[in-house]
């Protein structure tokens, strides 16, 4: 896209929403963003048995990015960097989704692995805590997989991608209705020895914990922190005594009655239930009584590293 120059927008499109974030890079400021929009999705209802993306589901991604092309050339974007996480990026038929997809709506989303996303969240963890913070661990729940980050400066030492996410640990081990104890010890079994691999071989006593994702937004809700409408700038965190209350009364609700209770939003309620447990083995294996909630995650790191790229005169950006 050719635009005012300088103006950087960031399309991220997920399972559940395609959000359209522009910025001017002049303001310094990802606070101020010129312009926000938001489509809403629902590709978890759009993969077949196969894990394959159904043609209701690409057409639902057809109309959506149609309509974010709209605004952005509306704003005059000198930069679009459109990118796809894992729904699209693990499902059986990414690759012809991905061409469908540009061909019907001018829109090439390229994907990041899942070590790349989670240097993104770091590096937005970075920024929003800043150099005072200490070292980090980075948590990032998503719905396809989770990210790991473990760093001291500007990047992380370590990034991991695990395929445990919310919406994957849900297909593979749960349905909407409530769970049975046995099949809950056995979910957290197998949550925490794969997250054990990983987190149980690293010193993590020193790190401070950060979580960035909506899961841990909304389970820090559920637990009792702020609500969002209260801004960005309110300090929230998740306690592990908390998220360990909670588990067993998810477990014997719904999702319909998970979508009643605070911070769980109704399309996120199937999965709420897996991202807690995932959300809890990521906190025992890394031996933290606590995480903070950070409001940045993968989004404002890519819009960052584009930001500091275009006042380093590095131009457009490809993403791969």
């Amino acid at each position: 896209m050719s635009g005012r120059p300088g103006l950087v927008g960031v399309l991220d499109v997920g399972c559940f929403s395609a959000r359209l974030v522009i910025v001017d890079p002049t303001r310094h400021s990802l606070l101020r963003p010129v312009l926000t929009h938001k489509v809403r999705l629902r590709l978890d209802q759009a993969l077949d048995e196969r894990d394959r993306i159904t043609k209701p589901g690409v057409q639902q991604l057809v109309t959506a990015l149609r309509e974010v092309r709209r605004i952005a050339e509306r704003a005059e974007v000198s930069t679009l960097v459109p990118f796809a996480t894992s729904v699209i990026r693990d499902s059986a038929n990414a690759e012809q989704v991905v061409e469908d997809v540009a061909k019907r709506s001018g829109i090439t989303l390229g994907v990041f692995t899942g070590g790349e996303e989670a240097r993104l969240s770091y590096l937005a963890a970075r920024h929003w805590f800043g150099w005072a913070a200490g070292d980090l661990l980075v948590l990032d729940v998503g719905g396809g997989t989770v990210e790991i980050a473990v760093g001291e400066g500007h990047t992380p030492t370590i990034a991991r991608s695990l395929p445990l996410g919310a919406r994957t640990l849900s297909r593979a081990w749960l349905d909407d209705g409530k769970t049975s104890e046995h099949k809950l010890r056995e979910l957290r079994e197998h949550a925490a020895e794969r997250v054990g691999a990983v987190l149980g071989v690293e010193p993590t006593d020193h790190l401070r914990a950060v979580g960035c994702s909506k899961v841990f937004q909304q389970l820090a809700r559920l637990a009792g922190a702020r609500p969002q409408r209260e801004g960005v700038f309110v300090p929230r965190k998740l306690t592990l005594g908390d998220l360990r209350k909670w588990i067993p009364r998810l477990a014997v609700t719904t999702a319909r009655g998970r979508a009643r209770l605070p911070g769980i939003s109704q399309h996120r309620a199937q999965q709420s239930l897996a991202g807690a447990v995932v959300a809890e083995a990521l906190m025992t294996a890394g031996g933290r009584d606590v995480v903070e909630i950070c409001p940045w995650s993968t989004t404002e790191g890519l819009l960052l590293t584009l930001v500091e790229q275009q006042g380093a005169g590095a131009g457009a950006v490809r993403v791969a």
